[in-house]
């Protein structure tokens, strides 16, 4: 295939030229006029998966015939049977093993980070320990490390990177990169003595790891080995070259040039990159482009280059014609933007393809093409964690780790997977029944008890059936702790079968069918196979360990639904062409991507030990980037601004508009006109953007009912909402409307407020015959107790439990005043009171009623919260004052009662205690003032209004939404609109 040659054979591509089929071109035209078993002792070794794949589809197309031998070159380590060699551990293993080791230094230093980043840092130890043995970097060298002048952080890291040390110490299996640099170096041992004779190519591939970098120059001396370089730069000038090699072995960074990889291979084999030989005749797309391309990416400083070289570029009017500039106001714009080309491109028939790295624009894009009812081919597929298996067993494992809550049984009962099965419909009404008639009624922790309780209730005979069947998922879990990986793992299966399948079904329901389900399958499969590798976990880190893996999973579909519009990840691009290519996500952070946070070294520590540097990645995509934008018809989109604040244009991007710019007068025009032709683009977003027409924002709403009775019945608490949200007592009393409590319960004000109702009374009760020398044990004992029924969250029990120590002598101590004066008589008991000539029943409960020896009584209210004002209670706070208008009225007795005293106790942060008025003209003032309100509001011209002096207009009431509060504010006036009878036409 190759003529002897004592030189490296190393080969390459001119940028602009589809790599795969150039690759199959050159091999063709070196084994023409030989037999067709020629071909089939080729091996060819390309740099990964994708590439492989795309050369088999390129062979197909050709018709029959025999293959090459194409292998990733990755691969070796699992193909490569050596004797005395063992299989690599799977990635899990060593992450497993890991986790178990992180897991014991966490234990013994509670310090060095939470037990919740027990799998990101196992896998970011991993990968550290990948890269050592690429790299060829032994545990002894990063232990050897002065870290001296550095911050303590590194210090500690060290203890982390010790466990590497172990780990490798204890086992003889090695993990997969270390087998691949041995399989490597055994391979070129081999070769030395007996090389092969038939024709060996690595394609592809720059040589970014060190063990692909020495197989490669390796390959390059073979009798029949060559290398073939992809995108290689044949405008970049000599003393350019020289310089990059230059800056390397003066360890300058020089690696973030594009073209850096390919010169140190060249430099390893001792050819000047300016004289390698390209692989086939194959001309570029854009031969003018490129040049232009070129001169912008030359390794800085490159102004001076610029002002003499730039002038001269030549064509640079067609070099740009086919290049589209956009520069989108928002992430949202440009995702429409590409979509519109997208679409375009099918009504044109071209194969377009989008190319980023972002993959939230990614699915903005898929999202704005579902429009048209177009789904791209998307190469990266979809994590598992975000698929419906993933998310179901996620919420499995949740459900394993803590008691499950209300809003989590109910998020698991209403996933598609659950009860998936010919009686889904029966499954998701009672999942409705069980949320709107028991669990929105405060039952934060649902138990078995109170579950088949309630379906006992119910005229559903078959209900009882399925409360029995929830009872695995709300039983009572394991304790916390620790147990071995594969008891957690058969829990979750088994949990996960059991509620995807139909009570007293076999089998899994619908939850491993079709691909995602296939690949929770396997991941399932690969837990229980390497569990006993992870030693001990608790329930709680096994959560998080799995989900961690669940997002590291991608599912691939088999059903490609539209094969002309695709969607690659950048090392895709690589080896695929189309006639539209839009490079997308140009911001800095984005493309490139922004250097991840080593938590192990730090970029001199790095450098110092000979590991890879970040500069590296950002060469990687530099490289991606060139090749890019050297095809056909092209699209340079970023967005100028993002979810926070403005973007900063990619560095390449940067560097050409600014090339373009200043270069020439032509070059200008040549930005301008990318410019312009993006801009039409970005018109058309606007265009599809804009509503036909817009609704006009509702107005502050002041209903007025125009029949039937207003206002015949109120609460004591309800005056107040009437003065200050006359719409709450509207959709309340007059439309019959209920709030619905929210499916998580949260330890909020109000709840504080009815548990402290509940202790005080219940304590208050329990010593009506006078104080006990005991009482604070007593009113504790209480209070714990309560809290333990009402109060189902662990931080807030104790929070609160704290605040009432805290009160508790002040409140006892005032206790004993009030016995002193009064006993208890009444303790939240409701009644009524038909107010005399208003035709009004007005309901209230007292939150204590003691009375005096005279017959007089004392009525208290408590506030866990800030006492009313004097302004408040004159205008709004009523409260206290109508249920002395109640007792006078004979509402809490069978005759009127004279009040001796209406007191506020209040609890709060800082307690007091505040006496009322008790005068006969306070009293007919409270009463002139309700016939005036109630007076007022019945009359059919008044309106309700939303909202009319409420406390805070930070907090929503339950009927804002009703209201449409945000198409309106406070400082608008509202419209009364008559409602009800003839007004509703």
């Amino acid at each position: 295939m190759f003529e002897p040659s004592t030189a490296p054979r190393i080969f390459a591509t001119p940028l602009g030229v589809d790599f795969c089929a150039d690759l199959i071109a050159g091999i063709s035209d070196r084994l023409d006029g030989q037999g067709p078993e020629a071909l089939a002792r080729v091996d060819v070794l390309v740099a990964n998966a994708r590439m492989q794949r795309r050369l088999q589809a390129l062979y197909m197309e050709r018709g029959p015939g025999l293959l090459p031998r194409i292998r990733p070159v990755l691969a070796l380590s699992d193909t490569a049977n050596l004797e005395g060699l063992p299989p690599a551990k799977s990635p899990l293993e060593v992450r497993l093993e890991l986790s178990q080791l992180i897991a014991q230094l966490i234990d013994a230093n509670p310090d060095l980070a939470p037990r919740a980043a027990l799998y990101d840092l196992a896998d970011s130890l991993a990968d550290f320990m990948g890269e050592m043995a690429e790299e060829g970097i032994t545990p002894a060298q990063i232990t050897a490390l002065d870290m001296g002048g550095h911050s303590e952080h590194w210090s500690r890291a060290r203890a982390f990177l010790q466990i590497t040390s172990d780990m490798l110490a204890q086992d003889d299996r090695l993990i997969p990169e270390a087998r691949q640099a041995l399989v490597v170096d055994r391979l070129i041992a081999k070769w030395q003595h007996t090389p092969p004779m038939h024709p060996v190519i690595v394609a592809g591939s720059t040589g970014s790891r060190r063990a692909t970098f020495r197989l490669m120059q390796a390959v390059a001396s073979l009798p029949q080995g060559a290398v073939i370089l992809p995108g290689l730069d044949t405008d970049l000038p000599r003393p350019v070259w020289r310089r990059l090699l230059d800056d390397r072995r003066r360890e300058l960074s020089g690696e973030d040039h594009p073209q850096f990889r390919l010169a140190r291979v060249l430099d390893e084999a001792r050819i000047d990159p300016a004289d390698v030989l390209l692989w086939t005749q194959s001309q570029p797309a854009n031969a003018a482009r490129n040049t232009a391309v070129s001169l912008a990416l030359r390794p800085a400083p490159v102004t001076n280059q610029w002002r003499t070289e730039g002038p001269n570029l030549p064509d640079i009017a067609r070099a740009m014609a086919d290049v589209s500039l956009i520069e989108a106001p928002s992430p949202q714009a440009e995702a429409t933007a590409i979509a519109l080309r997208l679409r375009a491109a099918i009504e044109r028939g071209e194969r377009a393809a989008l190319v980023t790295p972002d993959r939230r624009l990614a699915r903005k894009v898929t999202a704005q093409l579902d429009r048209w009812r177009i789904l791209p081919d998307d190469s990266a597929g979809q994590v598992l964690a975000q698929t419906a298996p993933g998310r179901f067993l996620r919420q499995v494992a949740e459900a394993l780790s803590a008691p499950i809550t209300a809003e989590a049984l109910i998020a698991l009962l209403k996933h598609p997977l659950c009860h998936s099965g010919t009686d889904r419909r029966k499954h998701t009404l009672r999942v409705n029944t069980l949320e709107l008639r028991l669990l929105r009624r405060g039952l934060a922790f649902p138990t078995p008890e109170a579950v088949l309780s309630w379906a006992h209730d119910q005229d559903d005979d078959a209900m009882i059936p399925w409360a029995e069947w929830l009872t695995p998922l709300l039983a009572e879990k394991h304790s916390d702790g620790p147990r071995p990986i594969a008891d957690h793992v058969a829990a979750h299966v088994e949990l996960a079968r059991h509620l995807a399948c139909e009570p007293s079904a076999e089998g899994s329901g619908e939850l491993y069918d079709q691909e995602p389900g296939q690949e929770a399958a396997r991941l399932m499969a690969d837990l229980a196979a390497d569990a006993p590798h992870g030693g001990l976990m608790s329930a709680r880190d096994y959560a998080d360990f799995f989900t961690a893996l669940a997002h590291d999973r991608e599912v691939r579909f088999a059903l490609r639904p539209h094969a002309d519009i695709l969607i690659w990840g950048t090392q895709e691009a690589r080896v695929q062409g189309a006639d539209i290519t839009i490079l997308a996500g140009l911001n800095e952070g984005t493309w490139p991507g922004a250097a991840e946070a080593d938590p192990w070294l730090n970029r001199p520590l790095r450098a110092e030990a000979g590991l890879r540097l970040p500069d590296r990645v950002i060469g990687l995509s530099a490289h991606d980037f060139q090749q890019g934008i050297a095809g056909g018809a092209i699209w340079l989109s970023r967005a100028k601004r993002d979810d926070e604040t403005d973007t900063v244009p990619a560095r390449w991007l940067n560097r050409m508009v600014n090339l373009l710019d200043g270069a020439s007068p032509a070059s200008a025009q040549a930005l301008e006109d990318m410019r312009a032709r993006g801009d039409a683009w970005l018109a058309q977003v606007s265009h599809l953007t804009q509503p036909e027409a817009f609704e006009k924002p509702a107005p502050r709403p002041a209903p007025a009912p125009q029949s039937g009775p207003r206002l015949t019945e109120l609460s004591v608490t309800e005056v107040e909402k009437l003065i200050r949200d006359p719409y709450a007592i509207y959709a309340k009393r007059i439309l019959k409307l209920q709030p619905i409590e929210p499916l998580r319960a949260s330890p909020d004000a109000r709840l504080r407020g009815n548990v402290v109702h509940a202790i005080l009374d219940a304590f208050v009760d329990e010593t009506r015959a006078g104080l006990p020398d005991g009482a604070n044990d007593i009113f504790m004992d209480i209070a714990t107790q309560i809290l333990l029924e009402e109060a189902p969250w662990p931080a807030a029990r104790q929070f609160w439990d704290a605040r009432l120590r805290r009160v508790l002598p002040w409140y006892l101590a005032e206790e004993a005043k009030l016995r002193a004066l009064a006993e208890p008589w009444m303790l939240e008991q409701k009644k009524h009171w038909d107010i005399p000539g208003l035709d009004l029943r007005l309901t209230g409960k007292g939150d204590r009623i003691d009375r005096l020896p005279d017959g007089r009584v004392a009525i208290y209210d408590y506030k866990t919260g800030n006492l009313p004002s004097d302004k408040q209670e004159i205008a709004y706070n009523k409260q206290l004052l109508i249920e002395g208008l109640m007792a006078r009225g004979g509402a809490f007795s069978d005759t009127p009662l004279e009040v001796a005293k209406l007191t506020y106790i209040g609890l709060g942060s800082t307690p007091d205690i505040r006496d009322q008025p008790v005068d006969d003209e306070t009293f007919a003032q409270i009463l002139a003032g309700l016939k005036t309100l109630i007076t007022h509001y019945r009359l059919r011209a008044v309106g309700f209004p939303s909202r009319r002096s409420v406390k805070q207009t930070r907090f929503d009431g339950d009927y804002d939404h009703l209201a449409r509060l945000g198409e309106w504010d406070e400082t608008q006036e509202a419209k009364v609109i008559p409602v009800g009878g003839d007004a509703d036409g």
